[in-house]
């Protein structure tokens, strides 16, 4: 399994991915999942992926060769797309020709085309944006009420979000949020574990502020989840027992 989201509020954007990959009970490797691109002073753009990795391997193999446009015969890639927008309708086309090469024979092995993206950064000019991108090709944007996006096993790490993430949160906030989120991921699925990768980037830089592996015993996200633990538990404690029944 995967988990990885994506947090954009109005000091920048976030980006946190496991490096899990596991073909069985017997069979756990490490792949980096968030694959940054840029361009330092013209654009900075990031995809994490989840879903199967040979798949989301041929995908950002496509993207880097780029797709033949037929109107004009040029190579259109992430580093030469106009806007944000097109660059995430470049990776749509990307995933809808991996599909159209590889379908069927996945069909014929009874396996799923199972691929999703998490798709953000930012073009000089522009805002910074956030998309997830479906294995249909098709996507969504983030929005300023619901400032976060999340692929793969996504269910533990969401209530964190639901409840603490707004667009106006501080950066490095909404960084400690989403690896609580990444935290309480691991801790209900083994299939999602460490190393772990994360990308801050702030509005009109275009360059990474972090870009960093966080590794098993990292000193601030050991303690980071001894005192997630803790602040639940003393949370849980100080709620008062449910006047039902014969509760006293």
């Amino acid at each position: 399994m995967t988990y990885c989201c994506g947090i954009l509020v109005k000091q920048g954007l976030v980006m946190i991915a496991d490096t899990r990959t596991n073909a069985g009970l017997d069979n756990i490797s490490t792949f980096r999942k968030l694959h940054v691109f840029s361009r330092p002073g013209e654009r900075i753009m990031a995809i994490a992926s989840a879903g199967n990795l040979a798949i989301s391997q041929s995908v950002l193999s496509v993207l880097a060769e780029g797709l033949e446009n037929a109107a004009t015969g040029e190579r259109e890639t992430l580093m030469n797309a106009p806007t944000l927008f097109q660059a995430a309708q470049r990776i749509g086309r990307a995933v809808r020709e991996v599909n159209r090469v590889e379908g069927r024979a996945l069909e014929a092995e009874d396996i799923n085309f199972d691929v999703s993206f998490l798709f953000g950064g930012q073009v000089k000019g522009e805002r910074p944006r956030l998309f997830m991108i479906y294995p249909a090709g098709n996507f969504i944007e983030c929005t300023t009420d619901t400032p976060y996006l999340q692929i793969g096993e996504h269910k533990y790490g969401k209530p964190v979000l639901d409840r603490a993430i707004t667009y106006d949160a501080d950066i490095y906030d909404a960084l400690k949020i989403g690896l609580i989120s990444m935290d309480s991921t691991m801790r209900s699925n083994l299939g999602v574990g460490m190393p772990i990768d994360i990308l801050l980037v702030r509005p009109d830089t275009l360059d990474a502020e972090l870009n960093m592996r966080i590794e098993a015993g990292e000193p601030y996200f050991h303690d980071l989840r001894a005192r997630w633990s803790e602040a639940l538990r003393s949370a849980h404690q100080s709620i008062p027992r449910p006047p039902y029944g014969k509760a006293k």
